[in-house]
């Protein structure tokens, strides 16, 4: 008997969902556990396995949206198919399928070159492949963020986004293929993903619902690089992971956030809500948008179990397992733009939280120190807040707090 294949619910909040690509073909046999598709909700990417080895039906088509519970495919018992192969291999003998294979001009088109069937041993999906062919693409020039780097259909269509315009692509006529200034050459529509427009839905809501200000500052990273060069090998074997930057300024904003607690409170109609925890969002770029999963209780945690906790959601999000209850919950946020280069820039509230820092490039730059003008590795930070709810007088002195903890890494281990 068949087993239907149906879209998880990942949240109260959500009904219904993309399903972004399917792994495998129809009639293909799949194993227990093994990715069958991806899924894209207004919060989240979800993968799903298969339930139980079978032949897989599919139903409803990668590019649909699909309500969640909907059945998209199904799971025959692989017994039952190899049962019925037999006969068919009887019903169409090898000798009379010999002269078949002449009709092969037909596929003459396809003289671009065949796309690999995998890159570095991680095999594509059909969908990719095709597109792959389509658009006469270098798979390996692509990054997967797909279980293992597998490449995704949204990947391939993201890195065509980024591509230089130069990139050839399957002429579907002499015409577009001589003119580079047809309409077609230079326009390409595309729909916005679920993630896509809820993240412009939310940044609109905040701007237009907020009294949001910006306050900066910059801050001498030399004694954090400096500890951080002296222990990173220590702490490596130690806990199994990385010392980055990241945890020194999750530590820093939650001793900061304990003496300006506003910062870390909502506004809830006329009421305003103090939180006496600190969970602490960390704003992570994927190919299909910002994701901002939520590290719970960063009061309690070592620098340790930060930088664990970015780890493991690195993973959950490279491997699709992200879940809805890891985004939500969050009292603060610090967003990382120095990773792409950023110097200096505004980030926006993620509401209905009161505030958000945005970390910058660390870059040499001439400073005074002493009375001497010395070159040291600067970093400019900024702080957004909810006019509303958080004065000015608060909004700089939390961000002077920050500055004073990540310059003076020892001043969080002594609590002064």
């Amino acid at each position: 008997m068949s087993i239907e294949i149906k879209i998880p619910s990942v949240g109260e909040s959500v009904q219904e969902a993309v399903l972004a690509e399917w792994f495998k073909q129809d009639g293909d046999t799949v194993r227990k556990d093994e990715p069958l598709f991806v899924i894209e909700t207004d919060k989240v990417t979800l993968e799903v396995v298969a339930e139980t080895d079978g032949v897989l039906s599919i139903l409803v088509q990668a590019g649909e949206t699909v309500a969640i519970g909907a059945v998209v495919g199904s799971l025959a018992p692989v017994d039952a198919e190899a049962a019925a192969a037999p006969p068919k291999a009887e019903a169409a003998p090898e000798p009379d399928k010999a002269p078949a294979p002449a009709p092969t001009p037909p596929s003459a088109p396809a003289a671009t070159p065949a796309p690999a069937a995998s890159v570095d041993g991680i095999p594509l999906a059909p969908s990719v492949r095709r597109l792959v062919a389509e658009k006469n693409l270098d798979a390996s020039q692509i990054q997967g963020s797909g279980p293992g780097g597998r490449i995704s259909k949204g990947d391939v269509l993201l890195y065509l986004e980024h591509a230089p315009a130069g990139i050839p692509e399957a002429p579907s006529s002499p015409v577009a293929a001589t003119d580079p200034t047809s309409a077609a050459a230079m326009e390409e529509r595309k729909p916005m993903t679920p993630i896509r427009k809820r993240i412009a839905e939310r940044l609109l809501e905040s701007r237009q619902s907020t009294a949001m200000l910006t306050t900066f500052n910059e801050i001498d990273m030399s004694r954090a690089m400096e500890i951080r060069s002296l222990y990173k090998e220590a702490f490596q074997k130690r806990h199994d992971v990385s010392l980055g930057f990241m945890s020194f300024f999750v530590k820093a904003c939650v001793a900061a956030l304990k003496e300006v607690p506003e910062i870390n409170a909502f506004i809830d109609g006329h009421d305003i809500v103090y939180h006496n925890y600190q969970h602490i969002g960390v704003a992570v770029g994927t190919p299909r948008g910002l994701v901002v999963p939520v590290i719970r209780h960063a009061e309690h945690l070592s620098f340790a179990g930060v930088e664990q906790a970015i780890v493991d959601y690195v993973a959950k999000i490279r491997e699709n397992r992200l879940e809805l209850a890891d985004l939500e919950g969050g009292t603060f946020t610090v967003s990382n733009g120095g990773v792409y280069g950023s110097l200096l820039s505004t980030p926006i509230l993620n509401i209905p939280q009161s505030g958000i820092l945005g970390m910058h490039k660390i870059e040499k730059r001439p400073v005074v120190v002493d009375d001497q003008i010395v070159i040291r590795p600067m970093m400019y930070v900024a702080l957004s807040y909810d006019h509303r709810i958080v004065d000015g007088k608060g909004a700089v002195t939390f961000l002077k707090r920050v500055k004073e903890f990540v310059e003076n890494p020892e001043r969080m281990a002594l609590e002064v």
